[in-house]
């Protein structure tokens, strides 16, 4: 699209629905900057508006998931029911049967991944398949994206024939002990990312205020059971990511469900609760250090610290200026990985069983270089070649 066409386009670009709330997945004020930098011919967000486009093609060709699809039932006798094994838990080979299963961390058991008794894989796929196809209709306004994005939101969470049952009783269930675990609320992280996703489709035919109000409906219910449930309190109460992917989650809802005093108030526990006890003054993180693969949940965890920041710009709550009196911080975190990325790393010191993307961090140093000018983390940022093309440009541009 030429220049002087996207700039008539952005000026009669629809904003029903859009001023009831803004998509948390993104800075505030983020999205319509990168469509203006667009507008001028920007070549970084020009190219990863490219990409979003070409991965939004390819999730047309994807068909709606549901729970249902499963072979196997949950001990509920409920398809309708969210169900998966733990992926790090293999049989026992000096047991009968192999139960109880036995904990190799690290090592995903491969039955942990088959579609016939797990919804893993379903619901990575709903929460990657709608936010390309959202972000793809809000930056093109091309119907196409925003009808197959609705197809999917109505299956997984409105049809009475397909929906999800809005809990997770039976997530990561260790075969020969229990039928579900709090551990496995970690996997459905990408609902509150697909709910989310959804307010960019309003103002299309497709997705309509009445579908929004059934959608938030059944996030209502989801974010009770999040907060009230058993396995819901025991991952809040981790320590480690689990326990930070919780509350990324329960913020994310509470945002998306207009309730942003619970958001706010999750937000401000998150210094003292997670920033203090999962990071050292010299930026260690223990808890992830432990792991066989060190590197990735170092990473992995500094990214879900970091989402919350990103979801505390919209409730008033700066965590990246959080700072306890001994210096741990998200920044100290950040920089203690600094030496082990870009192109020419340090080994890593710690156990790293298997390979590392270099996605987890890469939107994380463009936010720590927004929140606190630091230009070396946009200058490691550029060391990756394929930096320009990621989606995180459009939420995030420069």
């Amino acid at each position: 699209m030429k220049p002087f066409v996207l700039l008539l386009f952005l000026a009669v670009w629809p904003t029903w629905g859009r001023a009831e709330r803004p998509y948390f997945g993104a800075e505030p004020g983020a999205l319509a900057k990168a469509k203006q930098a667009i507008a001028t011919g920007d070549p970084v967000l020009v190219g990863a508006l490219k990409k979003l486009k070409q991965d939004a093609d390819k999730a047309l060709l994807v068909a709606p998931a549901a729970v249902t699809e499963k072979q196997k039932l949950p001990p509920s006798g409920d398809a309708h029911d969210y169900m998966s094994l733990a992926p790090y838990f293999w049989p026992d080979p000096a047991k009968p049967k192999g139960l109880p299963y036995l904990r190799k961390d690290g090592e995903v058991n491969p039955e942990s991944r088959e579609l016939a008794a797990n919804d893993t894989l379903r619901v990575r796929a709903l929460a990657a398949t709608v936010e390309a196809l959202a972000l793809a209709y809000f930056f093109t306004a091309e119907e196409k994206y925003a009808a197959h994005a609705a197809q999917h939101l109505r299956v997984w969470f409105l049809a009475p024939a397909t929906r999800m049952n809005p809990n997770l009783k039976f997530a990561q269930a260790v075969l020969g002990v229990n039928d579900g675990r709090g551990t496995g609320i970690i996997e459905a992280r990408g609902l509150a990312d697909a709910a989310d996703a959804a307010i960019l489709l309003l103002g299309s035919k497709a997705w309509t205020k009445d579908d929004q109000t059934a959608l938030e409906r059944w996030g209502d219910q989801y974010y009770e059971w999040l907060l009230r449930s058993k396995n819901g309190q025991d991952e809040r109460a981790a320590k480690n990511n689990h326990g930070t992917w919780y509350d990324v989650q329960a913020v994310h809802w509470a945002l998306v469900l207009k309730r942003t005093e619970e958001a706010k108030g999750l937000l401000d526990q998150a210094g003292v609760k997670r920033i203090e006890v999962q990071i050292e003054p010299d930026g260690r993180q223990p808890l992830e250090l432990s792991r066989t693969a060190s590197f990735s949940y170092s990473c992995f965890n500094l990214r879900a610290l970091s989402d919350l920041a990103l979801l505390g710009r919209h409730a008033g709550v700066d965590l990246w200026a959080y700072r306890s009196k001994d210096g741990r911080s998200l920044r100290v975190a950040l920089d203690y990985l600094v030496p082990y990325l870009g192109t020419q790393p340090k080994p890593w010191p710690g156990q790293q069983i298997h390979g590392s993307s270099p996605d987890e961090i890469m939107p994380v140093l463009r936010r720590a270089a927004h929140a606190t000018g630091t230009a070396a983390y946009e200058e490691l940022l550029a060391q990756y070649a394929e930096a320009p093309s990621k989606r995180f440009q459009l939420v995030t541009p420069r």
